[in-house]
């Protein structure tokens, strides 16, 4: 009898032969795929509630300060979840997380179609969402990446990266579409659809490790991989905590989780929560502001893919010192560009935007796995997507809080554009591995 587990399931075996031939395309590339679809749901649906602001204020009467609080518990949350859900995929694998994630996603989106309160929106988009999606957000990427790839890691985790990108071009101007044609909770339903579809392919094709389907990770077998599943989820958890005890006084984890704190205030804190927003003052449409966000993620395909293939090949210091140079020049020049239409020098800074938008992603994993170690990398990698997403709420609560102040974003743009500079200095600072 064929074992189902191993290559020979997928017609491995050679008829008379007694031998099993490799199958053609290794399977890591479809783990990857799904995973990419997995990353691609997860960004685009907590992305999603920048195009649903505005409607929902004008639906249920609430205002920015209320719908601020949701998206910045939100980005917090999302955050925070990565580095314990990197220690439980461990415990519980990759396939069950993922389920349980885009099972709690659709959740989520029905019930917030019958809000009645500002503090429903926060549990529900703020708690509820943002750890589903922060437990398949790009840690659950990277650790797919460290336990299917030996060769080529740069260049998946740059494609993976990507589905953040590709999350915005597919889904925000499909759900502006949606929210002008048939109201916010219309989009709320695309959402759970898409979420029920995805979960089959989900269960039927990842698995947690290639040891699994009796294969060995694509490109050979990585002797610095040492697995040791923790006995028990509480374990898993105190195990992420352990290892930031560890290194969280550290020249190389200070300075990368400083820059990625960074990354996301100049990314998901100011851009995804408050580029809508603020065309809007200008006047510029809804569905306008939307298509721009797509154009973002249309570059960031391309820029975030050609990181990983630099981050193969280049210093990951002097990469991450480039993208958050040319990012901080971008922000800088926003407030003078924002009008009711779209001139050409905004499409230039939006391009900017796009080529380095995920881009800081490959050199940041591989900086955190070359200084940390392969065991300890993927948890480390965790805690520093935390400071990403701690840095986007507190810049999304931040610039609402300055647009109420002074009835526009201006001080909003130069303040994330200035941060950006210092991160790129900071970058050049990090040193290759922990001594």
């Amino acid at each position: 009898m064929t074992d189902r587990g191993t290559p020979a399931a997928a017609g491995a075996e050679v008829a008379g032969s007694g031998r099993r031939r490799v199958p053609r395309v290794h399977r890591a590339w479809l783990v990857a795929g799904v995973t990419f679809l997995v990353l691609l749901a997860s960004a685009a649906f907590r992305s999603s509630l920048g195009v649903l602001l505005v409607p929902i204020e004008e639906d249920l009467g609430w205002s920015r300060t209320d719908t601020s609080i949701a998206v910045s518990i939100n980005l917090i949350v999302y955050g925070v979840a990565a580095p314990f859900a990197a220690a439980l995929l461990e415990r519980i694998g990759v396939r069950r997380t993922a389920v349980v994630a885009l099972l709690l996603i659709c959740l989520g989106c029905l019930a917030s179609t019958v809000m009645t309160a500002p503090w429903q929106l926060s549990v529900l988009w703020g708690g509820v969402i943002g750890v589903a999606t922060g437990s398949v957000a790009l840690v659950f990427g990277a650790i797919v990446v460290n336990r299917w790839f030996v060769a080529r890691r740069g260049l998946v985790l740059g494609i993976l990266g990507a589905a953040w990108a590709t999350g915005q071009l597919i889904f925000l101007p499909l759900l502006a579409a949606t929210v002008d044609a048939f109201g916010w909770r219309a989009a709320a339903y695309v959402i759970a659809g898409c979420c029920a579809v995805l979960l089959p392919v989900v269960a039927l094709v990842l698995r947690d490790r290639p040891s699994d389907v009796g294969l060995e990770p694509y490109g050979g077998v990585d002797d610095e991989v040492v697995v040791v599943a923790p006995p028990t989820a509480t374990a898993a958890v105190v195990h992420a905590v352990t290892v930031l005890r560890e290194v969280v006084a550290t020249r190389a984890f200070l300075l990368l989780a400083g820059t990625f704190f960074v990354c996301g205030w100049t990314t998901n804190g100011i851009i995804s929560s408050h580029f809508v927003p603020a065309a809007h003052d200008h006047g510029m449409a809804a569905t306008t502001a939307a298509g721009l966000l797509a154009v973002v993620g249309v570059f960031d395909i391309v820029g975030t893919i050609g990181s990983g293939w630099l981050t193969d090949r280049y210093d990951p210091r002097v990469l991450l010192a480039a993208y958050y140079g040319l990012r901080g020049l971008a922000l800088l020049a926003v407030p003078a560009l924002l009008g009711p239409s779209v001139e050409p020098p905004l499409l230039v800074v939006i391009a900017l935007f796009g080529l380095d938008w995920v881009a800081t992603v490959p050199p940041t994993v591989v900086l955190c796995r070359s200084a940390f170690g392969a065991e300890r990398g993927g948890i480390v990698f965790g805690w520093v997507f935390a400071a990403h997403m701690i840095g986007a709420g507190v810049a999304a609560a931040a610039s609402g809080a300055m647009r109420a102040a002074s009835g526009d974003y201006t001080s909003a743009w130069i303040l994330a554009g200035a941060l950006a500079v210092a991160a790129a200095v900071g970058a050049l600072l990090l040193p290759r591995r922990v001594s």
